[in-house]
């Protein structure tokens, strides 16, 4: 059972568990409930669940979270703004030592929301613009009116100095537009923008055909990584771990030091309490309703597993295996559930790009850490991850 107010002892540092001792980060999805109905969605988002944590369990769990060592919370969902003890657990969050961010979809940041969320010790807003047609965006989104409204909740954060990233996800539909979405990022005034390359989970599963063959992944990441060199802001291509390889192939400078990072510096938990690696794969860990967070992430069986690092196939023998990673969730979504398998969205791993000089990373032994950087620099940047 869920036990403890989640407080740290004065003076007492919380034990760092991430592999290889570097800094973790969380994200609770608070709540199934949505006002959206977008159509890539990995939660199946929309009506509140049955069994959700409730302010009682949330509170512990964050402070569990504290106690596993982790440096951010992302509050997620669902849409999480839609559970009326948001402002409390945000509060408490920052309370015990945690860099609360969010995950949302824009629609619901008024300019009351967003100062009580400020006002509460909230770190920054990552929001969901997918195009820069209204049009295109409101329908992926399902509401006839998520533009306008996403809009007026980046204008409402700039204007109440809350920070705020933007979140795109790229289909094929939207492809061309992704390097003018992030020239978009720069002139709102976002401190990042992040680009998550879909994973066929959730309503996302009918969208597969809609994914980017792997041919136009790989020159989509190209292409995002030489405008990135280009530009005032940070960008990160999500569930696209290649863009560790691909950065390294151009040159292009990245803080990153790792690709897919789930179950290793990375994990979930979802609305009724169950811990997965990360949103985009079903397998459990564990259940916070039965054993503690920090418990959960020390030892569960299917996170030694991901940190093994014991990939097949492609991943197994290639030279970015601990720098890239590949992603677990296309692993194991394509090799029926084999989640060391090898991530064959990748044009490298396939054989279809002519072989790259032997990277700076490349690995040695199986004991390379995964280098998540963070620290005050991340606390002031206005991002909701590092």
């Amino acid at each position: 059972m869920l036990n403890g107010d989640g407080e740290m002892p004065a003076g007492v540092s919380p034990p760092f568990f991430s592999q290889g001792g570097t800094s973790m980060i969380v994200s609770w999805m608070t709540t199934n409930q949505c006002n959206l109905n977008c159509s890539h969605c990995y939660q199946d988002a929309g009506d509140r669940r049955s069994g959700e944590l409730s302010t009682e369990e949330g509170m512990a769990l964050i402070g569990q979270i504290a106690r596993a060592g982790a440096r951010i919370l992302i509050f997620s969902g669902g849409e999480p703004l839609m559970r009326p003890d948001i402002f409390e657990l945000v509060e408490h969050a920052a309370k015990c030592g945690l860099r609360p961010v969010f995950g949302t979809n824009g629609t619901l940041l008024t300019k009351e929301t967003v100062t009580r969320l400020k006002e509460a010790g909230a770190a920054a807003m990552g929001v969901s613009l997918d195009s820069l047609s209204e049009e295109k965006h409101n329908r992926f989104r399902g509401h006839a009116d998520a533009f306008r409204l996403t809009q007026e909740g980046i204008a409402n954060c700039r204007e109440a100095g809350l920070p705020f990233q933007l979140h795109t996800t790229v289909m094929d539909w939207n492809r061309e537009e992704i390097l003018g979405l992030m020239d978009y990022a720069v002139s709102a005034g976002a401190s990042a923008h992040y680009l998550f390359f879909l994973i066929p989970v959730g309503r996302g599963v009918f969208l597969e055909r809609t994914a980017l063959e792997v041919e136009e992944y790989e020159s989509t990441l190209r292409g995002i990584m030489e405008k990135a060199a280009g530009l005032p802001i940070e960008v990160k291509p999500t569930c696209a771990p290649q863009f560790i390889r691909v950065a390294e192939e151009l040159g292009v400078k990245t803080r990153f030091r790792r690709g897919c990072l789930a179950g290793l510096s990375y994990c979930i938990v979802s609305p009724v309490g169950k811990v997965r690696p990360c949103a985009y794969m079903t397998e459990e860990a564990g259940d916070v309703r039965d054993r503690p967070f920090d418990e959960i992430w020390r030892e569960s069986g299917l996170f030694e597993t991901l940190r093994s690092r014991e990939y097949g196939g492609a991943c197994g023998v290639c030279a970015y295996g601990d720098s890239c990673g590949g992603c677990r969730a296309r692993a194991g979504y394509y090799h029926g559930g084999d989640i060391l398998a090898e991530d064959s969205y990748c044009a490298y791993g396939r054989g279809r790009l002519a072989p790259a000089a032997e990277p700076s990373g490349a690995k040695a032994t199986a004991s390379v850490r995964v280098d998540v950087e963070g620290g005050e620099g991340c606390r002031k940047s206005g991002r909701t991850e590092c």
